[in-house]
């Protein structure tokens, strides 16, 4: 449970050395670029736009290349392969595609000309059986479209819009050309949009035909072909075939490239460690001979850090203490088991200067309180195997998924454990089958007591949960102080609220309304109930004395005492929020319970246990899923809401060092920061 301590770290070092110098703070990995630009008077700034720009577009060259491969030689991923992660590849590995940078870019740059290559063949076969479509009406045409007729005659052929018949066509023209008689009209064919027809007219009338002709909506078409559309349309589905065997080459040759797949990651990678690089180096003020970098770095790693930077590249290298104003980066340092908790937390916001880590904490209530919300020993059992499996058979899936997986590993053997006090197995399961299948009911008994068959003391141990998890807060609050010194806040913020909150308990728990509730009486010694009363007399008039202890004004630091005072239902309203343990355990019984009866209302027969195992199957998985969200959503409010809010602010931000940042690999090298 710690929170590292950050030190400011100066570098100066000749210029020939900038790039190698950046390349293993990039390794290093363990650095947040933080250049103050107005201490770096006699300092110019590098143009590196145009180089950044360049990695940048091989990047995105390989990428795309990737993205072609995948499209034509797709990867056969399983069903889980979000959680497999980034493949580990040793440095000599990607230190050869350093070296073989242009041969991988070669791969790359054929892959994204025989893409482009495709899409034209693409184009063009569309464009052929557009035209072989465009044929379709013309099939029974003898002559060819730009047939124009004989010596003595002229042949008109288009499309008229709409769908007509011959005598239409012969109406339009004796009502826009009566005194032409020798026109013979051909329906070629017919749909709902055209009609195509061929006329047939004297030369020297042929003006008047058209002109008729087009009073009723003709047009010639758009394209004049010289051939017979039937034999045309052979030529064109011969073509259309030549470019389909090209095509089906250029895939051939794309799908080819398959086994290239891993070198174009590592180029891709590479280039775009090169382009951060790049970034920083166009930060980084320089003269002719020398260059300057700040930053900040966990104080454990300063100086492993400035003893290799002073002894292979001569560099001067200090660190210096943080001044308050600075905005200093957080990194969270944990236990294997508190680490898990660290995504929930940072959902929320990560310490910031006046806080402390809470994680531990955190980790220890979050698993409790979640285990006590689903609360049967099955669904625990379920969750803890199903995550236990997947961090075995995917070590390599990413961090935040890993925290997540291990958390809920450790909220589902919590949920064994209450599950077992409980006797919660899949609900009362074993109590139906055995009753129903098998004539004699057997049941498991709880360690502790059912929160179905007694739920007021469910609820009175989760308000119980509840002071110790408030309490808990207001200790840490309370350490706060004592860690800045403040010994007058904590006596008047943490103390007088301890004493008032205690002696409201101890005056409460042997009262008559306490017994209603918890159904038992509570009997205290007199002179315990008498020093409750004044020990919650003190802390409340303390509380009004003091809360307001920053103003001088008497009538103004009373108000704001008593008003301080009144927090005192804000309290109240927090425990009464861990009454929703109570509500979310009993869910999770119930639920299961009903479940369980519906599927035994078959009874003892064939169909009977058939209908029970698919109800049990879909109900339960049901359950579990909605309790499961149910239980996350509630133990993160209980932590946000009502923990934290009794000393935790929070504001931090998040530490980013300059390392590989890498999209398809990771590098091996050390990864824990301290």
């Amino acid at each position: 449970m710690a929170v590292l301590q950050m030190q400011r770290i100066s570098i100066c070092a000749l210029k020939e050395n900038r790039k190698a110098i950046l390349e293993r703070l990039q390794e290093f990995g363990a650095m947040e670029i933080d250049i103050r630009l107005e201490d770096a008077g006699g300092y110019e700034l590098q143009d590196v736009a145009g180089s950044k720009a360049i990695f940048e577009k091989q990047a995105h060259t390989a990428d795309h290349a990737l993205e072609i491969l995948q499209e034509y030689a797709p990867e056969k991923t399983g069903m889980f392969a979000s959680l497999e992660g980034k493949p580990l590849v040793d440095p000599e590995t990607f230190n050869k595609a350093a070296v073989r940078q242009d041969n991988y870019m070669e791969t790359a740059n054929r892959l994204n000309a025989l893409e482009k290559q495709v899409a034209e063949k693409k184009a063009s076969i569309l464009k052929i059986r557009d035209r072989i479509q465009a044929l379709a009406p013309w099939m029974e045409l003898p002559v060819s479209m730009g047939y124009t007729g004989t010596r003595y005659t002229s042949c008109l052929i288009g499309t008229i819009a709409g769908s007509m018949k011959q005598e239409d066509i012969y109406r339009i023209l004796a009502e826009y050309a009566p005194e032409i008689e020798a026109v013979d009209v051909e329906i070629i064919s017919v749909d709902k949009d055209y009609t195509y027809i061929a006329a047939t007219c004297l030369r020297e009338e042929a003006q008047r035909v058209e002109e008729a002709l087009r009073s009723g909506g003709f047009s010639r078409p758009a394209q004049t072909i010289r051939k017979v559309p039937s034999e045309y349309r052979r030529d064109l589905e011969e073509e259309a075939k030549r470019e389909e065997g090209e095509l089906l080459a250029l895939q051939e040759e794309i799908a080819g490239y398959a086994d290239h797949r891993q070198e174009l990651r590592l180029v891709s990678d590479y280039y775009r460690i090169r382009a951060d690089k790049y970034e920083v180096l166009g930060k980084i003020p320089q003269t002719e001979k020398t260059f300057a970098l700040s930053g900040y770095i966990p104080a454990c790693k300063a100086d492993a850090l400035i003893r290799e930077l002073t002894e292979k590249y001569g560099a001067m290298v200090e660190t210096e203490p943080i001044t308050e104003e600075e905005d200093v980066p957080v990194v969270l340092k944990n236990n294997r088991f508190s680490r898990c908790v660290e995504g929930v937390l940072e959902s929320f916001g990560l310490p910031g200067k006046d806080d402390i880590d809470p994680t531990f904490f955190t980790s220890v209530f979050y698993v409790i309180l979640f285990g006590l919300m689903l609360s049967d020993a099955a669904y625990g059992a379920i969750v803890s195997v199903a995550c236990g499996a997947m961090l075995l058979k995917f070590p390599r899936m990413g961090e935040n998924m890993k925290k997540s997986i291990q958390l809920f590993f450790w909220c589902g053997l919590s949920t064994i454990v209450w599950g077992i006090l409980f006797g919660g197995y899949f609900g009362d399961v074993v109590d139906i089958v055995s009753g129903t299948f098998f004539g004699k009911e057997i049941t498991i008994p709880a360690l502790w007591f059912v929160p179905l068959n007694e739920p007021m003391k469910m609820l009175m141990y989760s308000m119980l949960f509840g002071v110790i998890h408030l309490f808990t807060g207001l200790a840490l609050k309370g350490y706060i102080c004592l860690r800045d010194r403040r010994y007058l806040d904590f006596f008047c913020d943490c103390v007088l609220w301890f004493m008032l909150l205690l002696g409201l308990i101890g005056i409460l728990l042997p009262t008559e309304l306490f017994a209603g509730i918890a159904g038992q009486q509570i009997v205290l010694p007199a002179p315990v109930v008498t020093g409750a009363k004044w020990m919650a007399v003190a802390g409340a008039v303390g509380i009004v004395l003091m809360s307001g202890r920053g103003t001088k004004n008497i009538g103004v630091r009373l108000a704001l005492g008593a008003y301080d005072l009144y927090n005192v239902t804000g309290w109240l309203s927090d425990v009464l929020s861990y009454s929703r343990l109570l509500a979310l355990g009993l869910a999770t019984g119930v639920i299961a319970s009903v479940i369980n009866q519906m599927g035994s209302m078959g009874g003892k027969s064939v169909p009977g246990v058939i209908i029970f195992i698919v109800v049990f199957i879909v109900g339960h998985t049901f359950n579990i899923g909605i309790n499961l969200l149910g239980a996350y959503v509630h133990t993160c409010r209980l932590q946000y809401v009502e923990f934290f809010g009794k000393f935790y602010e929070g504001g931090g931000r998040e530490f980013h060092p300059f390392h590989r940042e890498t999209k398809y690999v990771d590098i091996k090298e050390e990864k824990e920061l301290c």
